[in-house]
């Protein structure tokens, strides 16, 4: 019987706080924007039972919905300034599908991880897979961002202009905020599936990556 090929690996720094802060505040924002606004949409404890004992649940929980929106956008402006001037793996230039070689390596994670081929791309940063995910999500987050100052600042003219112009009415920017809700809430199930499923089949430690910033990689992979 062979015998099973050992593999050094290597530690290597990719994430910086930057970019680290700006996971977990999205994160963290995105877990009580979630909750909050299932119980905003359909609350299930009527108005009645509210007034009876006044505990002001439903203008409580749109607090905190409104709280977590800024740190929200306060985390979109962090990971736009990333985009151009993070290090060589938090750039678009790295994880997009914009030439030649990431198009082979996108096609890759995707075969990856359909099951139909067994062999892992390592890629210092993100997967070009991964990293088109990821900023389609971001632009996501920026409508999602759009829509929630248009339904709060009704009032205000410049973010009035701004939301007729891009949606029309109130109940259609409503409407597409609702819809992105789901939208998150399907990636996120997505998202913590594959990053577990990833440290089974291939030991990168992406998920002890997130908080130190570092990730293994075979000691024979070179970077790019």
């Amino acid at each position: 019987m062979a015998k099973k090929k050992e593999i050094l690996y290597r530690r290597v720094f990719v994430w910086s706080w930057a970019l680290r802060i700006f996971h977990w505040t999205f994160a963290l924002s995105c877990a009580v924007l979630i909750l909050t606004g299932i119980y905003i949409h359909y609350p299930p404890i009527t108005t009645k039972w509210a007034e009876f004992k006044p505990q002001y649940l439903m203008g409580t929980l749109r607090y905190y919905h409104f709280t977590a929106a800024y740190f929200f956008m306060a985390a979109l402006a962090v990971r736009l300034y990333l985009l151009f001037f993070g290090n060589r793996y938090e750039r678009f230039t790295d994880f997009l599908p914009i030439n030649r070689r990431n198009l082979r390596s996108f096609w890759r994670s995707l075969k990856f991880y359909l099951y139909l081929t067994d062999e892992h791309e390592w890629r210092m940063g993100h997967t070009v897979l991964a990293g088109t995910i990821y900023f389609l999500l971001f632009l996501a987050a920026v409508v999602m961002s759009i829509t929630g100052l248009y339904l709060l600042y009704p009032d205000i003219s410049w973010i009035s202009k701004m939301g007729v112009a891009l949606f029309g009415s109130a109940q259609m920017a409503r409407f597409i905020h609702y819809i992105l809700h789901w939208c998150f809430i399907f990636f996120v199930i997505v998202h913590l599936y594959i990053a577990i499923w990833n440290d089974f089949k291939a030991p990168e430690a992406i998920i002890s990556g997130a908080f130190s910033g570092s990730k293994f990689m075979p000691a024979d992979v070179k970077e790019d």
